[in-house]
């Protein structure tokens, strides 16, 4: 709405009294000096930014014309507002994720891959349990029914925490996404662990002498179905007692065979602290047919199928090798092997201190702070025990393996 008038103006031109500036309605202003010049400016936004243009003095530009010129310019600027709001919307939509599969990606390369010490295992969880059944949708087609079916696969598939997993870096990835205006909603933010798999509770499983000697007599039945590979690596696990992907991920680079260490770096431990651990006789002929085996590569495990995210073997091969392998034992998963080989040096007359130190777990309390010593040699003789006893269970042998109690006895 028009605010000035001519008569307005000539009266303000006559008083010579400094205007800073008076609107007209639309952006138009006039402005008065002290020295007396008087102006038309139009002020408007582009980009968020204010901006200002001149349009000429008064009287040589006329109230009226001052209008006419402010609306055609005002014109141009709405056709450049116009025009950067496209620009903007279609560099958005760039940025846009058209699928599921693509949201992972941008989830992956800005919330995990920067923060994680270990992203190769929630981007192979994604690979696993996600993409397949939502991968290919678009952002807002995916219902709390898509989650619901996805979390019931790998529950019925016999995998409940990996459904808690599942439910947890979904419900994440969709958070991510609303956040920054990529979807209108979460599908899984009413889902909780009750519709996935269950509040989880430690577990306990552990195989015992003859169970583990009942798992390499099922592994020598199914030949070639169960590879040497996976072979040796449960093998490996319960000699040494380390996790999975410390073995798995391992690079010839940190074996020393000739004098019998695994060098495991700090920057691949769960704990982020290093160990140097002794290895038995039995390993280091395990590791020497790995090496032959591994063809030159820089793993011991290395990848054997074409383009994966892994270098080496991926960390499902052994899960899947071990829940095909018809032992009819309880079921047990390869963390279980872990836990049976502390059990199995508690067994063996090991002390807890030296067990947990072979484990790489940190001792507890004012002992953590006070015990600096590292054991290297109480483990060295606790993994031959141990190493003994697993080589013995892969032969068939008996598995009477004297313990460190009778042997400071005799």
């Amino acid at each position: 709405m028009a605010n000035l008038t001519e008569r307005l103006l000539q009266a303000w031109l006559k008083t010579g009294k400094a205007i800073a500036g008076k609107s007209d309605g639309d952006g138009l202003t006039f402005t008065l000096s002290r020295a007396g010049t008087a102006s038309w400016t139009l002020r408007y936004r582009l980009a968020g930014r204010a901006r200002e243009l001149t349009l000429g003095n008064y009287p040589d530009v006329s109230l009226q014309n001052a209008r006419k010129l402010a609306r055609q310019k005002r014109t141009r600027v709405d056709d450049a507002v116009a025009v950067a709001t496209e620009k903007q919307r279609q560099k958005a939509a760039q940025r846009q994720p058209g699928t599921v599969a693509e949201l992972v990606e941008q989830f992956l390369e800005k919330e995990i891959r920067p923060r994680y010490k270990h992203p190769k295992r929630v981007e192979s969880l994604f690979d696993r349990d996600v993409l397949p059944k939502i991968g290919r949708f678009a952002v807002e087609e995916v219902t709390p029914g898509h989650i619901d079916r996805m979390l019931r696969a790998v529950v019925t598939d016999g995998r409940p925490t990996v459904a808690n997993d599942v439910l947890r870096l979904v419900g994440r990835v969709f958070k991510f996404a609303f956040k920054r205006g990529m979807a209108s909603n979460n599908p899984a933010a009413h889902f909780d662990l009750a519709d996935a798999g269950g509040v989880e509770t430690a577990r306990t499983r552990r195989l015992t002498r003859p169970e583990i000697a009942g798992v390499f007599s099922a592994i020598q039945d199914a030949g070639p179905a169960f590879t040497r590979d996976n072979t040796l690596a449960v093998s490996l696990l319960l000699a040494l007692a380390v996790r999975k992907m410390e073995l798995l991920g391992a690079k010839w680079a940190e074996f020393d065979l000739a004098a019998g260490i695994w060098h495991l770096p700090a920057g691949r431990s769960k704990t982020a602290t290093g160990i140097d651990i002794p290895l038995a006789d039995p390993v280091v002929e395990w590791l020497d047919e790995l090496r032959t085996r591994a063809c030159g590569s820089a793993y011991v495990f290395p990848a054997r199928r074409g383009k994966t995210r892994f270098p080496h073997v991926s960390p499902d091969t052994l899960n899947a090798a071990l829940s095909a392998l018809p032992h009819k034992l309880e079921a047990f998963t390869v963390h279980d092997l872990r836990r049976s080989a502390r059990t199995l040096l508690a067994a063996l007359g090991v002390s807890s201190e030296v067990a947990e130190r072979c484990l790489n777990h940190k001792l507890r309390g004012v002992e953590a702070t006070y015990n600096r010593h590292d054991y290297f040699e109480e483990r060295k003789q606790a993994l031959m025990l141990l190493a003994t006893l697993i080589a013995s269970l892969e032969r068939g042998d008996e598995f009477n393996v004297i313990s460190i109690r009778q042997a400071r006895v005799a």
